[in-house]
């Protein structure tokens, strides 16, 4: 029939469908005045999901490394008596 998938039919009765050319929207249409309040909405919503797990990721890789390097450090009491 020459139609592509999802236009199978050529009209539907009783249905009005508007459209606007992407080429006439306004791309950044409420972008400062509804975005901005909106993403610091969702960061305060989600911050104390995400920041714990990081620190206790940090503080853990911070400990194990503190950790690695004592215990590659020699101990001097063991070259007490070397000449």
């Amino acid at each position: 029939m020459g139609m592509k998938w999802g236009n199978m039919t050529s009209s539907v009765r009783g249905l009005v469908m508007y459209s606007l050319s992407p080429y006439e929207q306004k791309a950044f249409a409420g972008a400062f005045s509804k975005g901005v309040p909106n993403l610091f909405r969702r960061f305060r919503g989600q911050v104390f999901r995400v920041v714990p797990p990081f620190i206790a990721g940090y503080m853990i890789y911070n400990w194990a490394d503190k950790e690695h390097a004592r215990l590659m450090r020699k101990d001097p009491a063991e070259f007490v008596n070397d000449e």
